[in-house]
């Protein structure tokens, strides 16, 4: 938006605690609204904003200005499930939708879909990865999709012998090697939870059956995705590793907006790597095949449980290799069915978080 004012302005922002940082963005970009999702953040704003921009409290705020009539998009960036009631409001309504939030698809991608294509919504995601295949997919027909790949750094363990990795602390395991991330993805990342959540939600975004999707190994994070087709041809979306190009591509595709990200210099960039993913190294990737062959329940099911062993590692409460074998037993437990309703999506969710919580505690 500083980029390029006479395009875009802010009606709304929203955050969570970060009151200074709202603040920042506040005096900035001069929206009509801004809105907090905690009690204390709110307070703490009071009588601190631009003169103009008003104040509102609570996730209800959230899901009334992502569906307001002045609205034109939303991106989508909070973490967790938490995301998915603002973010399908704005879909119901018809929004541009800019999705940073993989969660959204992740555990309830049939409902999110379904609304989109009632409600004329677009849905253009913003992980690089999915930006990518977004990108390489236009002008082609879908049914001539061999098999959609998504590149994956590997983390800060991609190389490391699988059996030191029980000793992880959370601090190395934050220590993403490309990106600079928030705790809980970067953690995500390291265990390529992150990815097996980005396979189940292009499962969604692209309509596309699970023996059609898998990831690769590309440490360099150039090659953002690629597509292949039953041609024998492949596409691919390169890019410097920076969310400024996807976020840009979300907000306007076309024309294409500068973005201010370094140009890529393959000839000084050199040679580019890709390795196969190594289940024994990254056990996630070897149980999302399962998820992405059942029912909506398991997806839920996957995100919950994840969410909390991630949670419980940070705190100290588990060891690196046990946030995935938590997330397994917590599968075992659960039926596998579909999903058409936000409430059994929540009562799925709540259901594993409590598994979870037993599983760590055990």
């Amino acid at each position: 938006m500083l980029r390029h004012p006479d395009k875009f302005t802010a009606h709304a922002l929203v955050g969570h605690r970060n009151s200074d940082k709202m603040l920042s963005l506040a005096r900035q970009l001069r929206p009509s609204w801004v809105v907090m999702t905690d009690e204390g953040a709110a307070a703490a704003l009071k009588g601190q904003l631009p003169a103009g921009v008003r104040l509102a409290c609570g996730m209800d705020a959230a899901i009334d200005l992502a569906s307001d009539v002045d609205t034109d998009m939303v991106m989508a960036a909070m973490v967790g499930s938490a995301g998915l009631p603002a973010t399908l409001a704005a879909v119901r309504a018809g929004k541009r939708v800019g999705l940073a939030n993989k969660e959204c698809l992740v555990t309830a991608g049939r409902i999110f879909m379904s609304a989109a294509e009632a409600s004329g919504a677009v849905v253009v995601p913003v992980d690089s990865e999915h930006a990518a295949v977004h990108q390489c997919l236009q002008g082609h027909e879908r049914g001539s999709v061999k098999q959609v790949i998504l590149t994956a750094s590997g983390g800060p363990f991609r190389d490391r012998d699988p059996a030191s990795l029980h000793a992880v602390t959370p601090a190395q395991a934050t220590a993403h090697p490309n990106w600079d991330m928030g705790a809980k993805i970067s953690i995500d990342s390291a265990t390529m939870m992150n990815k097996a959540l980005e396979l189940i939600e292009a499962r969604w975004l692209f309509d596309l059956p699970p023996d059609k999707l898998s990831a690769i190994i590309h440490p360099e994070s150039i090659v953002h995705a690629m597509v292949e087709y039953q041609d024998g041809s492949a596409l691919a979306q390169l890019a410097m590793p920076d969310m400024r190009m996807p976020i840009a591509y979300a907000m306007q595709a076309e024309p294409r907006l500068d973005t201010g990200i370094s140009w890529l210099d393959l000839a000084k960039t050199g040679t580019l790597h890709f390795h196969a993913v190594d289940h024994l190294r990254f056990p996630a990737m070897a149980l999302v095949q399962q998820v992405l062959r059942g029912e909506d329940s398991l997806a839920i099911t996957l995100n919950a449980a994840n969410e909390v062993a991630n949670a419980a590692f940070r705190d100290g409460r588990i060891g690196f290799m046990q946030i995935v074998t938590t997330v397994e037993q917590v599968l075992a437990r659960v039926d596998d069915r579909a999903v058409v309703t936000l409430d059994e999506v929540w009562q799925i969710d709540e259901h594993a978080r409590s598994l979870a919580e037993e599983v760590i505690g055990a």
